[in-house]
This record gives C-alpha cells, structure tokens and sequence, in this order.
C-alpha cells in the first residue's frame, strides 16, 4: 500500500499434492479432495494477502506450485522444522523491512483488517504480534527482530505451541501483542464450520476414499 511500505508480508504454503497435505482431512475428503481443498485455501490466502495492500510481498513454497502468483517474490521454504524454516525466511525478509508478518494457507478466517493490524502494533513498537489459533497455536506471527531461541524447542502441531511461545517471547524481553484469535482448517469437523461459515465460495463434499 502505500501504506505499509516497510512492513512485508510472507505466506508459507505447501505443493498441494494428494497424501502430502491436510492427510488428517482425508477419511473425510479423501486425499485428493483434501489437496483441493488445501489448493483452494492457498488462492484465498493470496486474495486475502493481496486486498491487504503490502508493498512487499514473498511467497515461501515447499514443493512446486501449480501456478505462481503475480506480484511475489518466491522462495522455498528449504529443509528443517517449521521452526527452522520461520527463522530462516524472517531472517531473510527482515534484512530487506523492518517489520514481517507470516502467515500460513490454513487459516481461511484471516482477514485483510487482521494483516493490517498486525502492521500497525508493529509500526507502533512492537517486537512481535500474533494472532492466537483456537488449536493452542497461532495463525499469523509478525516480528521486527529476529531471534533462533523464539521457534526453538516449539512442540509444532501441538496445542501448546501458543504458550511455548509466549513464554520464549517473555524471556528474550520482547514486547508483544495478540490480536484476535481465529481458528483453522485442520481436523474434519473444521470442514463442516467452513461450510457453514462460508467463508470458501466452493464447497467440499465429503468422501471416504481418494
């Protein structure tokens, strides 16, 4: 935007391919609805990404896309944990702004308000800002410094992710703020609340096989 010049905004997502993505939707989709489905909340996070009005915008990738978007500049997410690969990709997009906000391709409840207020508490002195997952987790992290020990030791995938982190961010003497919590799409019962919620245009029918 004009607007959020020094702010950059990353997305990490995954090549949405059949038994490699969102597995535990499967007994419900089957592993090739999962990964469409998975395809298809990947495209909203971009639409929700690009009404959000960043200048800067980078798109961390493990595997290959189908198709790439414009106006992104691409990278791969490279080896490691989700730790691992956060640090890295802030370490890199952090020598470029002065702020970064990521954001993963789950979480279809994440608006382009929430992006944005996460780079204001940032603008304003923030060290960091989350936006806390209803999973125990977070759905968006967006920091002005960097730190290993910040995703060091993180339980991923497990409900204290969140705490782990707060603690981490206590200890390093960073100030912080959480913005609303939202929740994502991970378990088949999720499914189910994003039909009702509407929040993707298409609709997932369930089937138990692949």
């Amino acid at each position: 935007m004009q607007g959020w010049p020094e702010a950059a905004l990353v997305v990490f997502a995954r090549a949405p391919q059949p038994g490699r993505v969102k597995t535990r939707l499967a007994p419900l989709l089957g592993e090739k609805g999962a990964a469409r489905l998975y395809e298809r909340m990947i495209a909203n996070t971009l639409r929700t990404a690009s009404l959000a009005g960043f200048d800067s915008k980078w798109l961390f990738s493990a595997g290959k896309l189908k198709s790439l978007p414009a106006g992104y500049q691409l990278r791969s997410q490279g080896r490691g944990n989700l730790g691992e690969r956060m640090h890295r990709a802030f370490a890199l997009v952090l020598k470029q702004h002065r702020s970064a906000i990521l954001i993963g391709s789950d979480c279809p409840a994440l608006t382009p308000a929430d992006l944005r207020a996460a780079a204001r508490a940032l603008r304003g002195g923030m060290d960091a800002v989350l936006s806390p997952a209803e999973d125990g987790g977070y759905a968006l992290i967006g920091l002005r410094r960097n730190s290993r020990r910040l995703f060091k030791g993180i339980d991923w995938g497990e409900p204290s992710v969140l705490a782990q982190t707060r603690q981490r961010l206590a200890r390093l003497g960073w100030r912080w703020e959480e913005l609303r919590s939202v929740w994502d799409v991970d378990r088949p019962e999720d499914v189910a609340r994003l039909r009702r919620e509407g929040l993707l245009a298409r609709r997932f029918r369930s089937r138990p096989t692949s």
